[in-house]
Order: structure tokens, then C-alpha cells, then sequence
């Protein structure tokens, strides 16, 4: 994208977070990850921003960043099953099944399946 990017970061919190989704929802995963960067830092207890942010990382292939944000979210709300998933996508996709396993097992329990 070649536009301007000097105005993501202007406007309140709520008008940073509805242009985080559209550059998300448009797939320009990149450009809604430097928006929810600042947007998560300013609000570290808020999960929303934190799981799109980590999404935003995994999409754009930013696998180190979406497993450190993701790591950080589930030391905070370790019940979070939806990140439990998309960190155990996340290692997987970066070719380490081994330490994916726990955490896509933990997921799939939380979701109530169980294997037979």
C-alpha cells in the first residue's frame, strides 16, 4: 500500500481500533498490526486488541512477533483458548510441531474435544 501513514496513529482509541479492523477485515494485515501496536501498548489489560494484533502478526508472517504477543496474552489470561490455538498454528507454521502440540491439545480440550 502506498498511501500516507502518518494519520494511523491519530484519533481516539475507538477510531484507532475501528481503522485496525478495516485494514484487518481488508487484508492489509501489516498496516492493521502498526496500528494496534500502539493501540495495545496504551491498554496492555485489554485482551481485543492484543489477540487481533497477534492475528494481524500471524497473517502478515510475522511468526516471532505473533508467538511473543500471543506468549504475553496467554501468561496474562491463560484460559484464552482461541490463543492457545493460534500459538500452537503459529509454532507449527514455524516448523516446530513438537512444541506446537501441547497447546493445540489444551485447545482442542478447552473446545470440549476430546480425543476417543
Amino acid at each position: 500500500m502506498n498511501a500516507p501513514t502518518g494519520y494511523f496513529g491519530h484519533g481516539t482509541a475507538a477510531e484507532r481500533w475501528a481503522r485496525a479492523r478495516l485494514f484487518f477485515d481488508a487484508k492489509e494485515y501489516a498496516t492493521a498490526a502498526r496500528i494496534l501496536d500502539t493501540l495495545a501498548a496504551e491498554a496492555p489489560e485489554q485482551l481485543a486488541p492484543r489477540l487481533l494484533l497477534a492475528r494481524a502478526y500471524y497473517h502478515s508472517a510475522q511468526l516471532s512477533r505473533a508467538e511473543g504477543e500471543l506468549r504475553a496474552i496467554l501468561e496474562r489470561w491463560p484460559v484464552e483458548d482461541y490463543a492457545q490455538l493460534m500459538l500452537g498454528r503459529t509454532l507449527e507454521r514455524q516448523g516446530r510441531p513438537a512444541e506446537a502440540a501441547p497447546y493445540l491439545r489444551l485447545a482442542a480440550a478447552m473446545a470440549g474435544e476430546f480425543p476417543e
